[in-house]
């Protein structure tokens, strides 16, 4: 079922054109050549999601597994906050974040090498730095 999810995802983006990385600095460029379409792929999942897990959670249990595993921590901290806020600047930087990325790999560019070797460089200094349980 992941693999099925993530085909959709791939499809979905690469349909709405947000593997193009001029899209999504367009729409982070609000004061000059501004492009909305991000907003309206956004607003797309938000709904496709409220949706989704209104109708999900009406089970008692997921189709292919013994329960729902959701997240239990509702704290900040700083490796989080940290990791919001670089995803955010590489996100502004390289207009790719890691969905687009990894559907963009057919026509691998040079900025999208470099996106993808400082992501997978971040996996393994985030691992270095020590969780709080």
């Amino acid at each position: 079922m992941g693999y099925v999810a993530g085909l959709l995802f791939g499809l979905g983006l690469g349909i709405s054109g947000m593997t193009d990385p001029a899209r999504v600095l367009g729409f982070l460029d609000l004061l000059g050549a501004w492009d909305p379409t991000l907003l309206f792929v956004l607003g797309g999942a938000v709904v496709t999601n409220f949706i989704g897990y209104r109708l999900v959670f009406r089970r008692p249990n997921p189709i292919y597994a013994e329960a729902f595993q959701l997240p239990t921590r509702q704290d900040l901290d700083a490796r989080l906050i940290g990791g919001a806020a670089l995803f955010g600047i590489g996100w502004g930087l390289s207009g790719y974040c890691p969905g687009p990325a990894f559907a963009s790999l057919g026509g691998l560019t040079a900025p999208l090498l470099a996106m993808l070797m400082a992501m997978i460089a971040g996996w393994f200094v985030a691992r270095a730095i020590p969780a709080r349980d």
